[in-house]
């Protein structure tokens, strides 16, 4: 077993994916043990760090890497599986922005009321209760809700030599905030440079879909993932494998296209695994299919499409069984 530790400094992160050279070079089959900072860099410490004065824009939501896979090309597709994702501090932070956020004006969205208060909260991370304790700001109303720790951002650097900010979801991941990615889940995205050169960040101890007022339960992580590459099979749009599901993923603006973006791939996926025509796996997926919301705040908004795996029959063995591979690795590491 392969098992390389990498803990970055503070100039060795990253806020966009491609444009960047690589941290290091990992051999298919390795584990990885990685810190990542929270959204913030680990600036915004109490209720009166507000970002604005603590943080540079554009240096928000660092991620560790990127990492260059050996033997990765275009046409490929990288897994990475989420071994353990556990808050690496004993206290997390959310927050408002004037202008962020579903339930506000912004840029894009321009309204003439007064912009929202950037306010700041401090969760307290409790390992041993596993949970993440709220505390609201103007009561002393609080409450401790169960820990599901989870990565917003992960992705590739995408193709044409371009370099996307961190914080925009699109076909090479980013920064999706889907909370079905938490551990125990692969992920597979497409190659699209040598190496596939792909970064992991924005660690959430807590999410709601939607991500709503744009922030989580940001936390600094601990996260061991385990990397595969599939030689020769190309994925369109990220996609998600836990023990149960297969998911798709669409991000763009306005939301019905992100919805769109997903359905559709997972609709043409079951009609690949399957065999069924295109109509046929539309009226399957449409019948037994979920939406679950990645974010709705972001510069481009993410959806994902998930389907039963029971409902595949035999079909649902997938990307060479690198799930089940990966699962297996990840039980030993932590045996």
């Amino acid at each position: 077993m392969n098992v390389v530790s990498y803990r970055p400094k503070p100039e060795e992160l990253s806020y966009t994916f491609g444009g960047r050279p690589a941290l290091g070079k990992v051999r298919p089959g390795t584990i990885l043990e990685l810190y990542t900072e929270d959204c913030f860099g680990g600036r915004v410490q109490t209720v009166d760090d507000l970002p604005s004065r603590v943080c540079e824009f554009p240096y928000l939501n660092p991620v560790t890497g990127p990492f260059h896979v050996e033997g990765a090309e275009p046409g490929d597709t990288l897994a990475l599986h989420f071994i353990s994702i556990t808050p690496a501090r004993d206290w997390a932070v959310s927050t408002t922005f004037p202008h962020f956020g579903a339930l506000t004006g912004t840029h894009t969205t321009a309204m003439l009321q007064p912009p929202l208060e950037e306010r700041v909260w401090r969760y307290d991370i409790d390992l041993g209760r596993n949970v993440a304790v709220y505390h609201a700001r103007n009561s002393d109303f609080s409450v401790a809700l169960p820990l599901d720790p989870m990565h917003g951002t992960v992705g590739v650097a995408p193709g044409a030599n371009e370099a996307r900010m961190t914080i925009t979801p699109d076909a090479h991941g980013g920064n999706m905030d889907t909370p079905e990615l938490r551990a125990g889940v692969t992920v597979y995205l497409g190659v699209n440079v040598e190496g596939g050169m792909f970064s992991i960040g924005d660690g959430h101890g807590l999410q709601g879909h939607g991500e709503v007022c744009g922030t989580a339960v940001e936390s600094a992580m601990n996260t061991v993932v385990a990397v595969e590459l599939i030689k020769g099979v190309a994925t369109p749009w990220p996609r998600l494998e836990d023990d149960l599901h297969l998911m798709s993923t669409g991000s763009a603006r306005p939301l019905e296209d992100a919805y769109r973006i997903s359905q559709h791939d997972l609709v043409t996926w079951t009609s690949e695994l399957t065999g069924l025509d295109t109509l046929d796996a539309y009226q399957l997926v449409s019948q037994a299919g979920q939406a679950p919301v990645g974010n709705v705040c972001d510069t481009n908004y993410t959806m994902v499409a998930k389907l039963p795996k029971a409902y595949l029959g035999g079909a649902a063995d997938v990307y060479e069984s690198a799930h089940a591979r990966l699962r297996a690795l990840g039980s030993q590491y932590t045996s």
